[in-house]
């Protein structure tokens, strides 16, 4: 029997990236739908509880991704609603690669604190955007004391509550506008995460030369985020911290989102979302 996979995309386009992910993953067909939105959600999920019995439903399951997570969240639970009984498929929320990228963040630092981020002080800069909030959620679970940096405070203020909200633990937020306030930004912290936009310098080496024990940038277009940091460092020593580059985190995030896709296709009721997401990739780090 067939391995199909849904692929419910709230942008306009469905991601090709994601469609060849799936291909490489296992999935047999990919039957994309574009510009989907929370009404639509429940006629696609029927389609797939209602043509296969119980013992095939696990050969078809669903994607959701877009380029928005807050909406992908929404879809996520939309679908969940649809699902009744054993009349249900195995779902994979990832939207713009949020969740494995966070997680394969978030896992990378953790191993290399010694495998504990409890009571460590770590600093997650453009911590609003949708993988600095879902790093900076998993990290305050695991009982981290977290900062997030956003340009505006009111943003930083609003985005800090709703990860406590989603994840609980400790989240706090201070201003960063331009990479001259950065140092006192990120003072006081351990481990700095850069979550920024692709192109933009926010921390220069100075800001963090000597003082964290581990940073990790996710920005993989020059100018890089975190000045000092080579988008292929994966455990390098750099300024007295361990650090680690866009490819670095990239190469594991691509490994954690093929192993949740094939996974989908072993049971017919699992939910991968940032914490269960997550634990296949400690699973993988081991």
């Amino acid at each position: 029997m067939l391995k199909l996979l849904l692929q419910l995309d709230s942008s306009r386009l469905p991601s090709v990236f994601d469609q060849v992910v799936a291909y490489d993953a296992g999935a047999d067909r990919v039957i994309s739908e574009g510009g989907v939105t929370e009404g639509d959600v429940r006629d696609l999920v029927y389609g797939c509880i209602f043509t296969r019995g119980p013992k095939d439903m696990k050969n078809t399951a669903i994607f959701i991704g877009g380029a928005d997570m807050a909406i992908g969240e929404k879809l996520l639970l939309a679908a969940s609603k649809a699902f009744f009984g054993n009349f249900r498929v195995s779902t994979m929320l990832d939207s713009n690669g949020s969740n494995t990228t966070a997680v394969a963040a978030v896992v990378k630092i953790t191993k290399a604190l010694g495998g504990n981020v409890k009571g460590r002080r770590i600093v997650v800069t453009a911590g609003t955007g949708p993988v600095g909030t879902r790093a900076a959620g998993l990290l305050a679970r695991a009982g981290a004391d977290v900062t997030i940096t956003s340009r505006k405070p009111e943003d930083g203020t609003r985005v800090s509550e709703a990860i406590c909200k989603r994840f609980g633990g400790t989240v706090h937020a201070v201003p960063l506008r331009e990479s001259s306030q950065a140092a006192g930004a990120i003072e006081g912290g351990e481990v700095l995460l850069n979550a920024g936009p692709a192109g933009v310098m926010l921390v220069p080496r100075a800001a963090w030369a000597g003082k964290f024990k581990v940073v990790v940038d996710l920005n993989a277009v020059p100018p890089l985020g975190i000045e000092g940091v080579e988008v292929n460092d994966d455990g390098a020593q750099r300024e007295g911290a361990i650090a680690f580059g866009a490819l670095g985190i990239g190469n594991f995030k691509m490994q954690i989102h093929k192993e949740c896709l094939s996974r989908l296709f072993t049971r017919n009721d699992l939910v991968l979302d940032a914490e269960t997401i997550e634990d296949v990739a400690k699973e993988l780090m081991k």
